[in-house]
């Protein structure tokens, strides 16, 4: 992708670079910067089927399940940070509802090194783990091998090249230059393997602070199709330095989608009504904000970038 103006609304974002048939990377950084507003933003949108990859999903994908629009997951999780399964998921694995879906099981290592490998632009990695283990058997991503260097039994591993990255960060420049920092998981390697990158960020911020402060820079510009600024867009996930992980709220998403009933009741609540991520933050309250903001503050020192 060229350099140049990246900066869109999410709604524009979402409707340009989600199509139907789609393979999308989401909840990159395992539990924390989970793009929950672009995830709301493509269910709002309809746009499906899907294939959903992530090594942590989170009720992301519990969420875009329940909608009807994934056919495929790729991952080696998927359910409630907070409460552990994810009903919805359950119910469209066992019983095809609201439509069926296929699962290619990986470990959160042996996805990671596959799209180490597609970012890379090879067709395989190849690991120890997790030779020996079920999820090996009849799985179309693995494949034993012989090494013909030592003689050794290895795992080949097929490269995982996302069509689409969805990552949330802190900060980026109009020209799509993101920063984050903190436990970001596989976020790199999934922007590098994917056809497309689009980012969403707590702040937009002048091209000089992230020239400022090179090596926090995750994505460049370069890398990236579209960039939003989305205040509050990984909520109820945690986003290093802006705000914590809303436990209630996985709590009530739980208790409130056991049944297709309820997890429609919940789309309808959250994700319909709100027409966008300012009112979805309207209904949640600034009492409820306040609760999650930074209590410990933990600042880091500049340094000196000169010669």
């Amino acid at each position: 992708m060229a350099g140049g103006e990246k900066l869109m609304d999410l709604e524009r974002a979402v409707a340009q670079l989600v199509r139907p048939g789609q393979s999308l990377a989401l909840c990159c950084g395992l539990e924390g910067f989970i793009p929950f507003a672009a995830a709301h933003e493509i269910i709002r949108q309809q746009i499906g089927p899907l294939t959903l990859v992530a090594p942590i999903s989170n009720i992301a994908f519990d969420q875009l399940i329940a909608a009807g629009l994934v056919e495929g997951v790729i991952a080696a999780w998927v359910g409630n940070v907070s409460t552990g399964i994810g009903y919805n998921f359950r119910r469209a694995v066992e019983s095809g509802r609201p439509r069926p879906l296929s699962v290619v099981n990986h470990s959160n290592f042996s996805l990671t090194l596959a799209l180490e490998a597609g970012a890379r632009g090879l067709p395989m990695a190849v690991s120890r783990s997790p030779l020996g283990s079920d999820i090996v058997q009849n799985n179309p991503h693995f494949q034993p091998f012989t090494c013909p260097h030592s003689g050794e039994r290895l795992l080949a591993i097929r490269a995982v090249n996302p069509d689409l990255t969805i990552l949330h960060v802190q900060r980026a420049d109009r020209f799509g230059n993101c920063q984050a920092w903190g436990a970001l998981g596989f976020s790199r390697q999934a922007a590098l393997a994917a056809k497309a990158v689009l980012i969403t960020c707590e702040e937009i911020v002048a091209p000089e602070v992230i020239r400022a402060d090179p090596d926090r820079t995750l994505i460049p510009g370069l890398a990236v199709n579209a960039v939003c600024e989305v205040p509050w867009g990984a909520h109820p996930s945690p986003v290093q330095g802006y705000y914590g992980l809303d436990n209630r709220f996985f709590v009530d998403y739980a208790a409130q989608t056991k049944t297709e009933e309820g997890s429609a009741a919940w789309l309808r609540e959250w994700v319909h009504q709100p027409s966008d991520r300012s009112a979805y933050l309207a209904k949640l309250g600034r009492a409820r904000w306040s609760e999650l903001m930074v209590r410990n503050p933990a600042r880091g020192e500049p340094v000196e970038w000169g010669w």
